[in-house]
């Protein structure tokens, strides 16, 4: 591999680290929405939404959950 070739998948490599900080950032703010919100007070229309939301978090694994969690400052317990 060469000095171009290395700056590139460094590059891309700190893309990538970027990009998995604000993804965890929305999945740290998603789950302490669903934590926090009550299903009963929600409208009908958003009820499936939340469920969604709820199912796709439930299927992290827990150290992606507790790093998005930690992202947002949020207590883990």
């Amino acid at each position: 591999m060469n000095k171009q070739e290395v700056a590139l998948l460094s590059k891309e490599i700190e893309m990538l680290m970027n990009e998995r900080a604000r993804l965890l950032r929305v999945v740290g703010a998603a789950a302490i929405l669903v934590a926090n919100t009550d299903v009963e007070n929600l409208p009908g229309a958003a009820v499936g939404a939340a469920e969604m939301l709820s199912e796709a978090l439930n299927t992290l694994p827990e150290e992606t959950l507790k790093d998005a969690l930690e992202s947002v400052q949020a207590e883990v317990e």
